[in-house]
């Protein structure tokens, strides 16, 4: 992962564990996609315990490596919005007195 990005310049990783939240990103995205993939599948298919423990599995060892990038620029983002918000309101202070 580059330090900045080369559009803004803003700086990506910025303390150790910064990244930790997107770990909760990225394990409520796997329990959502497993749990619910495999839910839907045993309504409409009628999957046995087996076929359905099997698929479980399968996505969520699958799903947490291929969303790992998503989860780690989902949680930029929110921070960047937080952040952003948090900066904007304390011009405004500023300006105000």
């Amino acid at each position: 992962m580059h330090e900045r990005c080369a559009a803004c310049g803003l700086r990506f990783e910025r303390e150790p564990g910064y990244f930790v939240g997107a770990i909760y990103i990225n394990y409520a995205v796997t329990a959502a996609v497993a749990l619910g993939g495999v839910l839907v599948l045993d309504a409409v298919v009628g999957l046995t315990l087996a076929q359905e423990l099997t698929l479980a599995v399968g996505l969520a060892v699958l799903v947490p490596v291929l969303f790992f990038r998503y989860a780690r620029s989902l949680w930029l983002a929110l921070d960047y919005l937080v952040t952003g918000a948090d900066e904007r309101a304390e011009r405004l202070r500023r300006h105000r007195q």
